[in-house]
């Protein structure tokens, strides 16, 4: 169970500032997205929903937790929080309605991922958690993702738990990289509070024990007589390869098979090609080569192009730290506000970076299909609705539009999730969050998933919304309000998150 106390200080100065001036109670509506797809790529699959469900579910603030929060001092000294304050989080029981795409669903820069609607405290308090946990299993499930394509169709396993980010990202990273589509894990805990098939045999350490790597072989048969897929490269990969035929001619004798080789270090191209010509031509066609050491997609992607023979990929450190990009970039941002005795306002941050100019309102993402292919998403303000055929514009170029007519098939991205704290609708295994994620891919363009210089994938405002953005952006830049007769304008930064 995640602590509410697995936030940042400024989180809970915040709630207690809005409880100071009586602002506990607005209605607020936040989203959480992100501004550029990972790893050059040009989507995202969504993940860490589940854990997101029980945080909100579970949220209490422990006596320990609240004693602890009442040792904080100010900077003069005092407590940092008051004890009527302290006393609202000992009853805190959150009742916010969260809408969120399903785990496993592709999702692209812009579209909110989550959307969270209840008291302005109770959202505010949820904003560190709910980014640490979509950020980063997002990210993993969208590198296994590009890694799983770069093996086309060839089983990944993910070997990355002794590299990972701690406990924590070693489970998360192990459950992410399933649904982005690895095979098994190495992780036996990720196995068995998952579900997800666990592979392993042995390390060079196992033949280093013994006086020869051919008596390490051996012994290893007789302990596992079912599992014997050799680690070759101990000493020399090709003599490993010739010792590991050796066993599996005798564990033919006992009605027993070499189930394969692994090679983890060296030309890893040039190795498996030799090695498979070494075990086809002892009759061990079916033996598997598998490959590891520092893979990722594009080293994979270049192996195959040189014609490496290798039939199984184990991916580690490069998989389980986002090597290449090692944070998503997610961030949580207020759409509407809704204060006593006044109708909901649109609220929106204005960035002299465009990217970062948020967009306002009650946040739905529209995707429009043919045949079971995606064409384009259109966000929209569920205020006002969106009905095809409709206009898509972009919210970081206006002048590039696209028009989805009404012959196109449509739905609803973000779905219920939490209504009042509580979960809503069934929650799907893993398997089929990880078929889900599958399914999605299958959906979109090759241009699109293509790992070097993909397609960009059209996401736009509907006009309503793209208006209605433009007024506030020019009343801020103007100095005005947000709203005629609102006491406040939009934030407005250089920078920034």
């Amino acid at each position: 169970m995640v602590s509410p106390l697995l936030t940042d200080l400024y989180q809970l100065t915040m709630a207690s500032g809005y409880f100071r001036s009586g602002r506990a109670r607005d209605e607020a509506v936040f989203h959480l997205f992100f501004r550029t797809h990972p790893f050059g790529g040009s989507y995202a699959i969504a993940a860490g929903l589940e854990a997101v469900i029980d945080l909100v579910e579970g949220y209490r603030f422990a006596a320990d937790e609240v004693d602890y929060l009442a040792s904080l001092a100010d900077d003069d000294g005092g407590p940092q929080f008051g004890a009527d304050f302290l006393d609202y989080l000992r009853a805190l029981r959150l009742r916010v309605d969260i809408d969120a795409v399903p785990e496993g669903t592709l999702v692209f820069a812009h579209e909110p991922l989550l959307r969270v609607r209840g008291r302005l405290l109770d959202a505010q308090l949820l904003e560190t958690a709910l980014l640490n946990l979509i950020n980063f299993q997002t990210l993993i499930a969208t590198k296994a993702t590009r890694v799983c394509l770069a093996a086309e169709g060839q089983p990944v396993l993910e070997f990355g738990l002794r590299r990972a980010q701690g406990v924590d990202g070693g489970l998360s990273a192990s459950r992410a990289a399933y649904i982005g589509g690895c095979a098994a894990t190495s992780n036996v805990l990720a196995g068995k509070q998952y579900g997800i098939p666990v592979r392993g045999t042995h390390s060079h350490s196992w033949v280093m024990s013994f006086d020869s790597e051919l008596e390490a072989f051996e012994a290893y048969a007789d302990a596992m007589p079912d599992n014997c897929l050799f680690l070759v490269d101990t000493f020399d990969a090709l003599e490993g390869v010739k010792n590991a035929i050796t066993v599996g001619q005798r564990l033919r004798l006992r009605n027993k098979r070499l189930r394969g080789i692994r090679l983890d270090s060296g030309d890893l191209a040039w190795l498996s090609i030799q090695a498979r010509q070494l075990l086809d031509g002892a009759g061990f066609r079916d033996a598997v080569i598998v490959g590891s050491n520092d893979l990722d997609e594009h080293v994979i992607e270049s192996l195959r192009h040189q014609g490496a023979a290798i039939s199984v990929w184990g991916v580690g450190t490069r998989l389980v730290t986002a090597y290449d990009e090692p944070a998503l970039g997610g961030v949580y941002k207020l759409g509407l506000i809704t204060r006593a005795g006044r109708s909901a306002e649109p609220r929106i941050k204005v960035s002299e970076h465009s990217a970062k100019t948020t967009i306002p309102g009650l946040q739905q993402v529209r995707r429009f299909s043919r045949a079971g292919k995606w064409i384009a998403d259109a966000i929209y303000d569920e205020r006002s609705g969106v009905q095809a055929p409709v206009t898509i514009i972009d919210p970081l170029d206006p002048t590039r539009r696209r028009s989805l007519g009404a012959e196109l098939e449509s739905e609803d991205v973000l779905v219920p999730v939490v209504r009042g704290g509580r979960a809503v609708g069934e929650r799907p295994s893993l398997a089929a969050i990880r078929q889900r994620a599958q399914a999605q891919l299958d959906a979109l363009d090759p241009s699109v998933r293509r790992l070097m210089k993909p397609h960009t994938y059209p996401v736009g405002l509907t006009e309503d919304l793209h208006r209605e953005r433009m007024r506030l952006i020019e009343a801020a830049r103007g100095g005005r309000g947000a709203t005629p007769g609102a006491p406040s304008t939009p934030a407005r930064d250089a920078g920034g998150s």
